[in-house]
């Protein structure tokens, strides 16, 4: 009877925790079936059946796991036969009874003899919730306490500063409003405000490249590329992917990859690669209506930046009070290597990219 082991799930990832199995005990599994979703502390991962055959599960949802640990097993050639029923044949009719003696009718065959029974049990359900009084109790995800640790280690390490400015969307938003119809034609997507921004990073980071650094120990490595991360909010918490080469991508690329990260995240089919290498990230809280933050950085970064949400405010203009959709930009950096004369030099750029968003196309 085959072992279903948990398998190797990248680099640095020792194990998880079982987030839900997707047939019970006792169904038939046949090769290449989706058996449970594993959620480990970086992204969530799904373990598919090597056999066919009847499933029995060893491990619960909600139980730990590691990598090549065993979480049940499968009884190969025991699985009914998933293509033509079989069929019973029918009794014989039985002979008419004589009113002096009643004879029973004859036995129908016996039944055949497809599968073994395993009695089945509902899928386990998540790890169990304890309620006390006036509080509930329930266990943190593998992604959750990766999260903290990330954060807790990001405050520890890092000597975060937060500089702010403030930029006027008005152009940005005439820009898609003119050219939205024929770029939905043409590429299939919306333009979006995040392609603005990340192109305007890639400005930016080309403009001050002390930005685009990281630190290893007692080294600064300087990155020539402009891999960024844009932060997704998902169900379980805040994830990352990586968006390659966005200085050589055009506004439709960028917009494509976007949305098919989050299409992927929906359905819990990150991967850890599409969550490695990023050299600068970017969070935007203004979805969720945020005003103003101070984002954290993600190591081994040197810098991110927090956008926010858009908000009608009166502004000075040529000596004039006037209503502009404002919008405030938070850049957090790592001041043990980026000094605050260039961080607030990058922060101006990205607002001068965006209120001036033809310069990014002329790369003025």
């Amino acid at each position: 009877m085959p072992d279903i082991k948990i398998p190797a799930l990248g680099e640095s990832v020792a194990g998880g925790q079982i987030a839900k199995w997707h047939f019970n005990n006792g169904d038939a599994v046949k090769v290449g079936d989706i058996l449970l979703t594993l959620e480990t502390d970086k992204v969530a991962a799904e373990v598919t059946a090597e056999f066919s055959g009847v499933l029995t599960i060893g491990k619960q949802a909600g139980e730990d796991v590691e990598v090549g640990g065993v979480v049940g097993s499968i009884a190969e050639g025991a699985a009914a036969p998933a293509t033509t029923p079989v069929e019973t044949p029918k009794p014989a009719p039985a002979p008419a009874a004589k009113v002096e003696e009643a004879k029973p009718a004859p036995a129908p065959p016996p039944e055949p003899k497809p599968a073994p029974k395993v009695e089945a049990t509902p899928v386990a359900a998540p790890a169990p919730v304890k309620t006390e009084g006036r509080t509930t109790r329930k266990k943190m995800t593998p992604l959750r306490k990766k999260i903290a640790e990330q954060l807790v280690s990001a405050q520890q390490t890092a000597a975060i500063l937060t500089t702010f400015n403030e930029c006027d969307m008005s152009n940005i938003m005439a820009m898609r409003s003119k050219l939205q119809d024929s770029f939905v034609k043409t590429h299939g997507v919306k333009l979006g405000f995040m392609s603005f921004f990340v192109k305007a990073v890639v400005e930016a980071l080309k403009a001050v490249p002390a930005i685009n650094v990281r630190v290893e120990g007692d080294e600064i490595i300087q990155n020539h590329f402009y891999d960024i991360g844009v932060a997704v909010g998902t169900e379980k918490g805040l994830i990352v992917p990586v968006l390659r080469d966005t200085d050589q991508k055009s506004f439709a690329e960028i917009e494509k990859d976007i949305l098919a990260y989050a299409a992927k995240a929906k359905e819990g089919k990150i991967s850890i690669p599409d969550l490695s290498g990023g050299v600068f990230t970017i969070s935007n809280g203004g979805v969720y209506g945020s005003l103003l933050s101070t984002p954290i950085i993600n190591p081994p970064q040197s810098a991110i930046l927090g956008m926010h949400t858009i908000q009608q405010r009166p502004v000075a203009v040529d000596g004039q009070v006037v209503i502009r959709p404002m919008m405030y930009l938070a850049l957090s950096y790592d001041h043990r290597v980026v000094d605050g004369k260039e961080a607030v030099t990058f922060l101006i750029r990205i607002k001068d990219c965006i209120e001036n968003p033809a310069r990014m196309l002329v790369g003025a």
